[in-house]
């Protein structure tokens, strides 16, 4: 080989500094391109990464059954309900949540009267925590189940009959008060049966009315 002619080939590593490259199958510039310093500094926007960013036409959205409010008769109230699903769990934890939080007022009210044998404040915050977590864990269970098996009668009685009204409701009531106090005797079950038809029978009014 000549010495000459070999000396005056290109090098290679020149040759790789200063050539370009192009991509033929897309059509945007090298000034679109998206750097990491575009998205660490926020200059590009993300959403057009999304695969359905670039579609102009509107799409049509499914309409999900969960979304669809009960049409059975005398169902639409003040407070709209889906079917028996809805008002079994959001009438079990409103209930709950409600009996906890009134527990808890009755606890507090109790342990800060209690009397004690040492006055000390230390024995005292313990007296009270003690009596906030008794009476709002029964107050709160007792309630969330009674709005447990009311719910569940309540919606039975309404498959049955075809309709939701005021009646299905006190007959719900008074047979929850019925099962919840069957084990204590005739006169509490009837008591309770009574009280829980009269609750029942004014909160359907008051969901009616509103």
């Amino acid at each position: 080989m000549d010495p000459q002619s070999s000396s005056q080939a290109p090098d290679t590593s020149d040759v790789l500094r200063n050539a370009t490259f192009t991509h033929t199958d897309s059509p945007a510039s090298s000034t679109e391109a998206v750097t990491s310093s575009d998205l660490l500094l926020g200059a590009y926007d993300p959403t057009k990464l999304h695969p359905l960013a670039g579609l102009e036409d509107k799409l049509d959205y499914l309409l999900l059954e969960d979304d669809k409010v009960s049409d059975l008769p005398g169902a639409g109230t003040a407070i709209p309900s889906r079917g028996w699903s809805d008002d079994l769990s959001y009438g079990t934890g409103t209930m709950y949540l409600s009996g906890l939080a009134l527990g808890g007022l009755w606890g507090l009210r109790e342990g800060s009267r209690k009397q004690l044998a040492v006055s000390n404040s230390r024995l005292r915050i313990n007296a009270v925590l003690n009596s906030v977590t008794r009476r709002g864990t029964f107050v709160g269970n007792s309630a969330g189940v009674l709005a447990l098996v009311y719910n569940g009668i309540n919606s039975s009685i309404d498959a049955m009959r075809g309709r939701h009204d005021t009646l299905g409701s006190v007959a719900a009531g008074g047979l929850t008060g019925l099962l919840f106090k069957s084990t204590a005797g005739v006169r509490p079950a009837i008591v309770a049966a009574t009280l829980m038809s009269g609750f029942a029978g004014a909160w359907s009014y008051v969901k009616r009315s509103v």
